[in-house]
C-alpha cells in the first residue's frame, strides 16, 4: 500500500486547525466579559485583582473554569456552571442541587475572596472561577429547563449544520459574527452612566431571573428541529451583545464591592 506523508501531514494540520478554531470561538464571549469588567474596576480593585492574578487580565483567566474540566480534581465543579429549573419555577422556589449550582458557586467564590483568612492561592483560584461563573449566568440557557438540560437536548440546524439550542447561544451566534473578542468588546451597546449604575446594582437573583425569562422566550421561538440562519441571527444577536455587556458590568461591580468596599458600600 502506498503512503503519502505530505497528505497525511496536511490532513492532521487542518484537522487540528479546525478543532482549535471551534474551541477558540467558545471562549470569545467570556473574554469579552473580562475586557468590559477590566475597564470598570476602581483603581484599588484593579490593584488587588492584578496582585492575585500576577498581572494576567480578566479576559485571559475567564476561561479557566472550562479549562480545568479535564482535571479530575475539579470534577465536583461541573454543576457550578448552571442552574436548571422547571420552566415556571423561580430559583428561590426550586429544589436545589445538593452538589451546588451557579448561584451558590458565585456566592461561595465571593465569600472566599472576602475572607481575610483565605490563602492567596485559594483566592486566586476562586477569582478565576468567579470571572467565569458570572459570565455563565448571563447566557440564558445556563438558567434553562431541567427537562432538556438547558437546551442541550433541543437539536437544531445552524446554516445547515447540526447543533443544539445551548451551543447555539454559547458559541454559534458569536462565531457567526466573526469578530475577535477585543473587536466585539469595543462594539457593544453604549450606555449612560445612569444606565450602567442600574445594571451594576442588580442582585444575583435578578441575573438568574432575567436569564430564565430570556430562555423561556427563546424556547418558544426555537422549537426542536428548527433550521436557522441569517434571520435568527439578525433577530437575536442584539440580545447576545446586551448580555455580554451586562455580565461585564456586573462582574466589575462584584469585584469592586469585594476589593474596594469603602468606595462601593
Amino acid at each position: 500500500m502506498r503512503t503519502y506523508p505530505s497528505l497525511i501531514i496536511l490532513f492532521l494540520f487542518f484537522g487540528t486547525l479546525q478543532n482549535t478554531y471551534a474551541e477558540a470561538w467558545g471562549k470569545t464571549g467570556h473574554r469579552v466579559i473580562g475586557v468590559i469588567a477590566q475597564k470598570h474596576l476602581t483603581p484599588k480593585a484593579a490593584e488587588q485583582v492584578n496582585a492575585l492574578l500576577g498581572g494576567l487580565s480578566l479576559a485571559f483567566v475567564s476561561t479557566y473554569a472550562d479549562e480545568i474540566r479535564s482535571d479530575d480534581r475539579y470534577g465536583h465543579l461541573a454543576p457550578w456552571h448552571y442552574v436548571n429549573m422547571d420552566q415556571n419555577t423561580r430559583y428561590n422556589e426550586a429544589n436545589k442541587n445538593p452538589k451546588g449550582d451557579i448561584v451558590t458557586a458565585i456566592q461561595s467564590c465571593i465569600k472566599i475572596l472576602k475572607n481575610p483568612s483565605s490563602s492567596k492561592k485559594n483566592k486566586t483560584v476562586h477569582l478565576k472561577l468567579l470571572v467565569h461563573f458570572i459570565g455563565d449566568i448571563h447566557q440564558p440557557f445556563h438558567a434553562g429547563r431541567k427537562e432538556d438540560r438547558g437546551g442541550n437536548s433541543i437539536d437544531l440546524f445552524w446554516f445547515g449544520k447540526r447543533t443544539n439550542l445551548h451551543r447555539l447561544w454559547d458559541t454559534d451566534l458569536i462565531e457567526h459574527y466573526n469578530m475577535s473578542y477585543s473587536e466585539l468588546a469595543a462594539n457593544l451597546p453604549k450606555h449612560t452612566s445612569e444606565q450602567k449604575c442600574e445594571i451594576m446594582a442588580a442582585s444575583i437573583l435578578d441575573w438568574v431571573n432575567h436569564s430564565q425569562d430570556l430562555a423561556n422566550t427563546l424556547y418558544d421561538k426555537t422549537p426542536q428541529g428548527s433550521r436557522l440562519g441569517y434571520v435568527y441571527h439578525y433577530q437575536n444577536f442584539e440580545t447576545v451583545r446586551k448580555q455580554l455587556l451586562d455580565a461585564g458590568l456586573r462582574l466589575a461591580a462584584t469585584l469592586n464591592t469585594i476589593f474596594d468596599p469603602a468606595e462601593n458600600g
